[in-house]
């Protein structure tokens, strides 16, 4: 089960909010809502879940599993559009929906969506301000900055954005999927810079999480892939 969607069901039943008078219930629970949606079908792509529980998501999500081994990303994609209406209008209520007004793990919900879509650029600043005033993990910060980064073809900070391309096999002429760490500001630091942010894996560990070896690549090696 996603650490998200289990820390969201303690919860609902008394986990996670030190002081409940303060917290927005109603908003809690709309964000806690979307915050599932953001995170279901991707849990269904991860390559640790185990089928068992790609099961029990086709029966949560009500399409069948088949269905979902089709089209997972295409409802990836309109779920997210439909989010990032969502907090929109949440952001332009409330301003960033943080610890101290929704709870913890609710407080990552507009995070995830907005990472999620293409206006990465117009909301990091909201979201950078969030991790200042600790209504959000620094990680989060971190991440939507190699991600912003990454957008303007730049090196990322932290190494937490990866990427996957289809190339030719040399040696058999099929073509297959590569995925890679893409390129590193300083990266023989980056494993420092991770610890200081506040993740809990290297580099290296997090690349094996995806089943590949960290190997350091510029944006010009990658360019020559094919």
């Amino acid at each position: 089960m996603s650490k998200f969607i289990l820390l969201i069901l303690l919860g609902l039943i008394g986990f996670g909010c030190k002081s409940q008078t303060k917290i927005n219930e109603d908003l809690k629970k709309e964000l806690d809502s979307i915050l599932v949606q953001d995170q279901i079908f991707r849990e269904y792509t991860d390559n640790q879940t185990t089928d068992l529980r790609k099961q029990e998501i086709s029966k949560i999500v009500g399409y069948p599993k088949n269905y979902l081994d089709n089209n997972i990303w295409s409802l990836i994609t309109k779920t997210d559009s439909v989010n990032l209406l969502k907090v929109e209008k949440i952001v332009l209520k409330y301003g960033y929906p943080g610890r101290s007004m929704v709870g913890e793990p609710t407080n990552t919900a507009v995070f995830l969506v907005i990472q999620h879509s293409p206006k990465i650029s117009k909301y990091y600043p909201l979201i950078e301000e969030a991790g200042k005033n600790i209504e959000i993990p620094f990680t989060d910060v971190a991440m939507m900055l190699d991600r912003k980064l990454i957008e303007e073809r730049k090196p990322q900070i932290y190494g937490t954005q990866l990427e996957g391309k289809s190339i030719t096999d040399e040696q058999t002429g099929i073509k297959r999927q590569v995925i890679y760490v893409l390129p590193i500001e300083k990266a023989k630091e980056v494993n420092t810079r991770r610890k200081k942010a506040g993740f809990e894996t290297t580099v290296e560990e997090n690349a094996r999480r995806f089943r590949i070896e960290y190997k350091q690549y510029t944006y010009e090696e990658i360019e020559k892939m094919n």
